[in-house]
This record gives structure tokens, sequence and C-alpha cells, in this order.
């Protein structure tokens, strides 16, 4: 198990990027050190691949478009196919761990348009009420699961067949939730195109940040008038659009002062924040801090 405390990305999206994924067996599991991660959290994003999570330590909140949810120390979850999301450590007293099993969907369906493809998959990766299953310790069926999904970390990559091991139970773990999603499925909630679209803007703000960018400029990457680009990034992101090039930007810098030496100045700049004296204010009030304290925080935390 790798442990991880950043994330990447495809060129000019918000698509995880996870460059040791084999095709041959399309599966990684990783330990996810969120307080390590710049800014204690992980920016929107989403993956094709399915995640089956737990938290061994502390808490984090994890923010879909269809709300927020607490998982404290226990409990655990699937994050389903490419559905926006982001999550945040929140405990202060002990070391936020995730632990992570990352996989597509063809591990279990194996060959396109199989049977068990059709009948058990995608139902439950096309519902589109179903972004995250919560599952929490005191229910007994949830606490199967989460006992599942802890088991099939320990499996070593080394022992006589590991593959067809780990495969078989993360099929019966897959069954489980299966049956929690159609209960899911029941429940009625309105659903459009607005993840489609709202994901064409934030590609749009990604490549042209460090750019002025308008609102009919940033609504016309998604077809979209200016109205439904203020209601489609309410519905999904609960900001406005103005508020996400923000608070983009200033994740961007984030970024910038972590790794680099680049002067703030030209930080500022290079983000589409103007002045550094602007810059400066914007940065204290989302960090607390000003620009070159915060540098000097994340580049000295392993020394």
């Amino acid at each position: 198990m790798k442990n991880i405390h950043s994330i990447e990305f495809y060129t000019g999206s918000r698509e995880e990027l996870f460059p040791n994924f084999e095709k041959d067996f399309p599966y990684i599991a990783t330990r996810a050190e969120l307080d390590k991660y710049i800014g204690r959290y992980v920016p929107w994003h989403w993956h094709k691949m399915v995640e089956l999570f737990y938290m061994e330590s502390g808490s984090i909140e994890y923010d879909t478009p269809g709300g927020k949810l607490l998982f404290p120390a226990g409990s655990g979850g699937m994050v389903n196919s490419n559905v926006l999301h982001m999550t945040k450590a929140i405990s202060q007293q002990e070391k936020n761990i995730q632990l992570l099993h990352i996989f597509d969907v063809s591990l279990l369906a194996g060959e396109q348009g199989s049977r068990i493809e059709k009948k058990y998959i995608a139902p439950v990766i096309t519902a589109p009420q179903i972004e995250l299953i919560p599952l929490f310790p005191g229910n007994a069926a949830e606490e199967n699961i989460l006992k599942l999904i802890v088991k099939a970390f320990h499996f070593s990559r080394d022992e006589f067949g590991y593959e067809i091991k780990l495969r078989e139970i993360l099929t019966e773990i897959w069954l489980m939730l299966f049956e929690r999603s159609r209960l899911m499925g029941e429940k009625t909630r309105e659903h459009n195109k607005s993840n489609d679209k709202i994901k064409l803007m934030m590609i749009y703000i990604h490549e042209h940040y460090g750019e002025k960018i308008s609102i009919p400029e940033l609504a016309s990457a998604a077809y979209l008038s200016e109205r439904e680009c203020y209601r489609v990034f309410h519905d999904c992101l609960h900001m406005t659009p103005i508020e996400y090039i923000k608070a983009y930007r200033l994740q961007a810098a984030c970024q910038m002062l972590a790794k680099g030496q680049e002067p703030v100045t030209v930080i500022s700049h290079d983000c589409g924040l103007g002045s550094s004296s602007y810059f400066g204010k914007v940065f204290r009030e989302y960090a607390h801090c000003s620009p070159t304290e915060y540098r000097r925080k994340w580049q000295n935390r392993d020394r």
C-alpha cells in the first residue's frame, strides 16, 4: 500500500490521474495522509474509477453536489464513478489517515457488455442519485461491509492467488453495496446534466485562471446562459462562479508557494490575483497567514 499526500490531474482537467494504474489489473491501494496535503484538503475532482475507503484515524468531510458528510475513524464508504467530490481533514487531535481501494469496475465485470456488467455494475455507476454510499459502525449490515473493506487491505501482492482473492472480496463487497444502492435508488431526487456542465466550466477555469475570466466566456464553455451558469455552480459546488474562480486561484497560489521559490509578486500575477498587495489581503483571509508564512510552514514541515 502506497502512502500518498498529493493528488495529480490530467492536464487542463480536474480528473484525477493515477500514474501507477495497470491496465491488466486495474486496481491500486493507497494510504492517504491527509494532513500532509497542501492545505489539509483534496480539491474538487473526479475519476472514472470507483473509490472504496475506510477511515483509519481522524475524521474527514466529503463534499459532493448532493451535500456534505462527516466520516470519523472506523467509518467508510464508496464514491461512485465520475462523481465530483472533495475531502478535507477535520480532526486536530490525531492524524487524518484514509485507506483507499481504487479500481475500475471492469475488474469485477469482465468483458464490456457482459451479463455481470448489465445486471450488477451499470445500475450503480449510471445512477446519478448515487454519489456516495456511506458506511458507519453501529449498523450491522454496514459494519460487515467495513470489515471486508479492511480485510481486503491485508492481502499481500506476493501471496499465491493475490489477484483472484482480491477480486473475490471486492466482488462480495460490491454485491452488498449493490443491495444498499437499490434502497438509495428508491429515493427520488431530481437530477439533470449539471454534473457534465460544471466539469466543462471547471476545466475552462483551470486552463485560464491566470487570465481575466468573464461569466459570459465561462458560460459559453458549457453552452449555457449566464443565468444557467450561476445555477449550475450553486447546485453542484454550492458557490458562485466568481467565488470558485477566486478559490481556485488561491489554491493554485498555495501550490506554488509550497513547492517553488518564485517571488510572491510573480505568483500573484501568474494566478490572476493582480497586485501583490491585493494578493496578500485575500490570501490572508483565505489561509489565515501571509504568503511568506505559508511558504515557510509547508516547505519546512518535513524538516
